[in-house]
């Protein structure tokens, strides 16, 4: 599991590209070590419009996502819940549903970047894209010993300031409904959706070329 999914704003003066490697590289100051690459991506599927006007339901949006931690497992979101996790069939399975949910294709987005490991500690780094413009920076950091967040969070977010700084992140909000419960992939996930929906609607100018 990962316990926390946040955004980095851009460095002042800096581009997205610049901002990541001066995360990477405090990392890297600590004794992080790259352990491959990962991927979240994320598409956006609204209710048909021919099934909201003959059942008169207001339409739902619903976001179907993968994880490259969890290359068998398809992850189907609405917001507010509830999260499916089914197997990558599920894919095949939507482009049936097309008569009642439409994808939109314009709103994938996706995440991509490096993994590194320090001591017990996992954190991803990753570009936020949307088509062909880079649209942020997101930070996964899980403490990989503890599978109950609310016992570990002081010492996570110990860890996050040493690298973030100022930006270390609050506790994510899916927090408050779990208390002492085990935390799930389905959490990461739904911490994905929610910085993938804030990155959506923040009418920034896109920074373009950097891939």
């Amino acid at each position: 599991p990962g316990f926390s999914v946040s955004q980095v704003p851009v460095a002042e003066g800096k581009s997205v590209q610049q901002t990541v490697e001066i995360l990477t590289r405090k990392l890297e100051l600590l004794g992080a070590e790259k352990q491959g690459t990962f991927c979240v991506d994320c598409e956006t599927y609204h209710t048909a419009a021919s099934t909201i006007s003959s059942q008169g339901q207001t339409g739902k949006l619903m976001y179907v996502m993968h994880n490259s931690e969890y290359p068998l497992s398809c992850f189907a979101l609405f917001e507010n819940g509830p999260c499916l996790i089914a197997d990558t069939n599920f894919d095949i399975l939507m482009v049936k549903l097309k008569g009642f949910f439409q994808n939109a294709k314009a709103n994938k987005i996706e995440s991509r970047g490096t993994r590194y490991q320090y001591c017990d500690f996992l954190v991803k780094v990753g570009t936020v894209t949307m088509g062909p413009n880079v649209r942020g920076i997101s930070v996964e950091v899980e403490y990989c010993p503890c599978v109950i967040a609310n016992e570990c969070w002081n010492l996570l977010m110990e860890f996050m300031q040493s690298f973030m700084g100022s930006h270390t992140p609050g506790i994510p909000s899916v927090f408050g409904t779990k208390h002492d419960s085990v935390y799930s992939p389905a959490d990461t996930m739904v911490q994905y959706m929610e910085l993938f929906n804030k990155i959506r609607k923040q009418q920034q100018v896109p920074v373009a070329g950097i891939r």
